[in-house]
């Protein structure tokens, strides 16, 4: 074997990882992190919030209240979408922080599109999820319990997707301050082989029960119904348009 050149090209790359352990490992990124303190988290805007997903016979139905507030204690907005489209048969529930789940959003959001670009054909809402899953758990997305609602080749999904990066699918499930409200209602309207109108109906009262005795919740309600043709989201200020 031939002895390097002083000063060749490989000699000077022996140097240079000469003092790392392990050399030929590949650089792996980090996540990018923050320094607030839960002083700085107490003060941030928050969703409070009410958020309810509902698998049907036609597709899925996701309800949301449209209250933002400070620490839970003032309102900050009236007007919150909390509802995303971020998958063209899909939706995702923005809950807890409004940073961290706008973020969250964008970022699935990307990866939707990254993979529909890449292999030419949409992902599926399991993928989705656990995706969504392995992101809450390792990311910065501080706060957040999101509902994933979405139709694909095996039907309709709904998912939670908590704070830890929990997957967890159901039939209709609840998320937020509001849910124990939301939840007593839902539990005795929910029937199997519910329509989208019949399921938007429900989840709009629940939505409503909620708004009555919760403080982070209230406002109106967005709905959003999904189909395997496309996801339809629209606000009501009045919960007499609805239910």
């Amino acid at each position: 074997m031939r002895t390097p050149t002083h000063d060749s090209d490989f000699s000077r790359t022996v140097d240079q990882l000469a003092d790392s352990s392990s050399p030929y490992e590949p650089e792996v990124g980090s996540m990018p992190r923050n320094d607030l303190t839960q002083a700085d988290l107490d003060n941030v805007n928050k969703t409070g919030t009410t958020t309810i997903g509902i698998t049907t016979e036609d597709g899925v139905v996701i309800a949301t209240d449209m209250r933002a507030s400070l620490g839970g204690r003032f309102v900050s907005n009236k007007n919150v979408q909390k509802v995303e489209q971020i998958h063209p048969t899909g939706a995702l529930t923005l809950v807890g922080s409004v940073g961290g789940a706008q973020s969250f959003i964008s970022t699935l959001r990307a990866e939707v599109n990254l993979y529909e670009s890449r292999r030419g054909e949409d992902m599926s809402i399991e993928a989705l999820a656990n995706l969504a899953g392995n992101f809450a758990r390792g990311g910065p997305f501080f706060a957040i319990h999101p509902i994933l609602g979405g139709v694909d080749d095996e039907g309709s999904h709904v998912f939670s997707i908590d704070p830890a990066g929990g997957v967890m699918e159901d039939d209709y499930t609840v998320t937020g301050s509001g849910m124990q409200l939301a939840y007593g209602h839902l539990e005795q309207s929910y029937e199997d082989d519910l329509s989208n109108d019949e399921a938007t109906t429900i989840a709009a009262r629940s939505i409503k029960s909620a708004a009555e005795r919760d403080t982070g919740s209230g406002n109106g309600v967005f709905l959003c119904e999904i189909t395997d043709e496309g996801v339809d989201i629209h606000g009501h200020h009045d919960f007499d348009e609805v239910v």
